[in-house]
């Protein structure tokens, strides 16, 4: 999380490398697959998958370590990579997986470097996570099921070797849940449709399914609408720690370029460098603070998960936003030092902002967050 991880070793290099080409994938909005080679090179996209399926089994703190780190140097990787490891972590845990599936996907990770995600979102439906059944629906046949259905936001969709797809059954009383697709499957196909403001690498075209063949055991515990959704306290926590990590990853970017650019701007009418002014001095040790805050928040709640304590999965979401906000105003405060020099596309600064501001975008939103929040302290 806060970028120490020494300049001489492997992961320094690669993550240096992820760095480099970063800005030229900002800039074309070029999937990069490069970097999840040299990940798998280093043994890192089975980071969370079980030892004896091959992988490191990392926990949550030395997981969001990482995240952290890939934020700083590439946040559109970061997001992809913390996708996989949150969905192997509930892989390895959760008792909804058939062993033989588990052992699967955890040696494609560790062996392979596939990559997995879940694929959610839908044009008319939106985020399940604000309720509603998906159109997407999957017909029963005597070898399994038939998917069809448009999924939106689908991240990572040109690398991903597995798509857990939200669907509903065409059963009478329809069932939904996640279906294991191989993104290669015949009637898979990628519509490239993503041109977003911020992380342009992420690859989160639409993914259209055609009468996609599923085998029945590839349904993953299917419950009536309703029941489908009860909030999963340890997928809070991954979750909260890991976009915090990855967003105050991109804020210590946006910090490290603009100490450079405050200790090298030396104004003719100033006669020393920005650095030296003492209201630059104020408004940095702000960023720093929120930064500081940022990493406790982050460690507090990865640290209290691996000790077997946790924290409530309402905390979680609170916490989650109140990083989010804190990252995204790190960056803004640093635009704000800089002015002209932030929004020249020459420098990084206006990059790392927008990257930054999809913090807002992920579940649970800051409004669902507080909703809930508010709704437990007033008993109602």
């Amino acid at each position: 999380m806060d970028g120490s991880l020494g300049t001489a070793s492997p992961l320094a290099e690669l993550l240096a490398e992820i760095a480099a080409a970063a800005p030229h994938h900002d800039r074309d909005a070029t999937f990069p697959s490069e970097n999840f080679e040299r990940l798998h090179e280093e043994g890192l996209l089975g980071f969370t998958v079980r030892r004896g399926d091959g992988g490191r089994e990392a926990g949550l703190r030395e997981t969001v370590d990482l995240i952290g780190a890939l934020g700083q140097a590439c946040p559109s990787t970061a997001l992809v990579f913390a996708m996989q490891a949150i969905h192997h972590n509930t892989i390895a845990r959760s008792p909804a997986w058939l062993e033989h599936l588990r052992a699967r996907l955890g040696r494609h990770a560790a062996g392979c470097g596939a990559l997995i995600n879940a694929l959610r979102v839908e044009p008319e439906l939106g985020t399940p996570a604000r309720g509603g059944v998906p159109a997407t629906i999957a017909r029963a046949t005597p070898e399994g099921w038939l998917l069809s259905g448009r999924k939106i936001y689908a991240t990572g969709a040109p690398g991903l070797a597995w798509m857990l797809v939200w669907a509903r059954t065409d059963e009478p009383t329809p069932r939904v849940g996640p279906f294991l697709v191989r993104a290669r499957s015949p009637g898979v196909r990628i519509e490239e449709t993503w041109n977003h403001l911020g992380l342009r690498a992420s690859g989160s075209h639409d993914v259209v399914f055609e009468n996609v063949a599923v085998p029945q055991d590839h349904a993953i515990d299917l419950r009536v609408p309703g029941a489908a959704e009860r909030p999963d306290p340890v997928q809070a926590r991954w979750n909260a720690a890991s976009i915090g990590a990855l967003y105050t990853g991109v804020a210590h970017a946006a910090r490290d370029w603009l100490v450079r650019f405050l200790n090298e701007r030396v104004p003719s009418n100033l006669g020393g460098a920005l650095a030296t002014v003492p209201r630059i001095q104020e408004a940095v040790g702000a960023i720093e603070a929120r930064l500081a805050t940022n990493a406790r928040l982050i460690r507090s709640i990865a640290d209290a998960h691996d000790a077997g304590t946790g924290v409530p999965t309402i905390e979680c979401g609170l916490l989650k936003n109140v990083i989010a906000e804190n990252a995204i105003a790190a960056v803004e405060q640093a635009v704000k030092l800089t002015g002209n020099h932030a929004l020249n596309r020459a420098n990084p600064l206006e990059r790392h902002l927008r990257d930054v501001l999809c913090a807002r975008i992920h579940t649970p939103q800051g409004d669902s967050v507080h909703l809930a929040a508010g709704g437990a302290a007033l008993g109602v």
